[in-house]
């Protein structure tokens, strides 16, 4: 298949061209490079050192013997440049991750909210809107988010993106359809993963786009089997308050003798994935394609679901590490109860990745071997939702 990948130099995007150019397909990466230039913003730099996109290309071709396409541009301003890539590559598939994807990020300021909330949007109305113009028949795959459900207890396991609800009539007469899962967004960013579900549902309707919107689930460890065994293709590791996912983080505290930095009760439960099944999840679903006939599909991208204060223990015992409470900067519930379903990457061949310490052991002796790239002071969240957790926490977000 002939798959375009947006955002293909990040977190997920990198792992994930990689993977699906291993498995046989014909990549092609398109990146503004925001992500590398966030880092200069923030002051920060990846634990692991990346290379340039064009290094890291001309190592997969020197080790796999494939090629990997890129170009740059941006996706939410340079419409005109979208339309001709699609015209003269014809995908079949394309992976939309080209949206910033940090919700500590996204509070920052108002000029961070708008920024994500301006680029989260243009980029899927533009991708969605040139297909629609160039008259393609191709598969968008989305990596949204698990947060789009909110984050308070239901009594039920999330469905995978509708709610099967009943209601009468105008006679009384019983009424069946499917709606959206009434969404709870806690931050900009996943507001702005929320909205795109209303762009989504109106392009499969209006235009016959096929869409697949993969809620995913926080991401833990950094490395596939891709991006193992040559250091010019390692992938990102994120460890600071903005963009370092929770596990992740805690496993470069505890390399650099940090404490472990639980925000509130710890009693938070949240979705997580592994990155080695992410990539594979996102496989599944650009192969999955030709099932996807009418509507939006969703599917839940998680593996399992831990309490925060939980997470931190089994870090803590398995590396001698310790837990420091501190001031939660998100303006959420103290504790919740999260459980969610995933029948449908199952049906397509998912085989689950659990936490397991074999796994936990390889990223920490990654941290550990990078660990003179910490810096310490970048660790700490201080993107604060409101201004009572700012002055809790004795301090503004920047």
């Amino acid at each position: 298949m002939r798959v375009i990948i947006f955002g293909g130099d990040g977190f997920c995007g990198w792992p994930s061209a990689l993977h699906l150019s291993a498995a046989g397909h014909d990549v092609t990466i398109v990146d503004n490079f925001v992500r590398r230039r966030a880092d200069e913003e923030l002051g920060v730099q990846s634990l692991t050192p990346i290379r340039s996109l064009d290094e890291r290309l001309a190592a997969w071709k020197e080790s796999s013997g494939r090629c990997i396409g890129s170009a740059v541009f941006d996706l939410a301003a340079d419409y005109d440049a979208l339309v001709r890539l699609l015209e003269s590559a014809r995908p079949d598939a394309v992976v939309h991750f080209a949206e910033q994807r940090s919700a500590p990020y996204s509070m920052k300021s108002p000029a961070h909210r708008r920024a994500t909330l301006n680029n989260n949007l243009n980029t899927t109305h533009n991708l969605l809107t040139a297909i629609a113009q160039t008259g393609l028949d191709v598969h968008v795959v989305h990596l949204g988010t698990m947060g789009v459900y909110g984050y308070e207890t239901v009594p039920v396991d999330l469905p995978e993106g509708y709610l099967h609800i009943t209601y009468p009539d105008r006679n009384g007469d019983p009424v069946e359809r499917d709606i959206l899962y009434p969404t709870r967004p806690g931050s900009v960013y996943h507001l702005s993963k929320s909205l795109d579900q209303l762009v989504f549902a109106f392009y499969a309707q209006n235009d016959g786009i096929r869409i697949t919107d993969l809620h995913q689930g926080i991401v833990w460890g950094t490395q596939t089997d891709e991006t193992d065994g040559d250091a010019r293709l390692i992938n990102r590791f994120d460890y600071d308050g903005d963009y370092g996912t929770v596990l992740n983080r805690f496993l470069v505290e505890a390399a650099v003798g940090h404490p472990l930095t639980v925000h509130g009760s710890g009693g938070q439960t949240r979705a997580f994935i592994n990155i080695r099944d992410s990539v594979r999840c996102i496989r599944l679903a650009v192969e999955s394609g030709d099932q996807v006939t009418g509507g939006v599909r969703v599917m839940n991208q998680l593996t399992e679901t831990h309490r925060i204060g939980d997470l931190a223990r089994l870090v803590a015992d398995q590396l001698g590490a310790r837990i420091d409470t501190v001031v939660n900067p998100r303006q959420e519930a103290d504790a919740n109860d999260l459980a969610a379903r995933n029948d449908l990457l199952r049906g397509l061949g998912l085989d689950p990745i659990g936490l397991n310490s074999a796994l936990l052991a390889d990223e920490f002796a990654l941290a550990a071997r990078y660990a003179d790239r910490v810096d310490r002071d970048r660790i700490p969240c201080r993107s604060y939702w409101n201004r009572e957790r700012r002055s809790a926490a004795g301090g503004r977000s920047s």
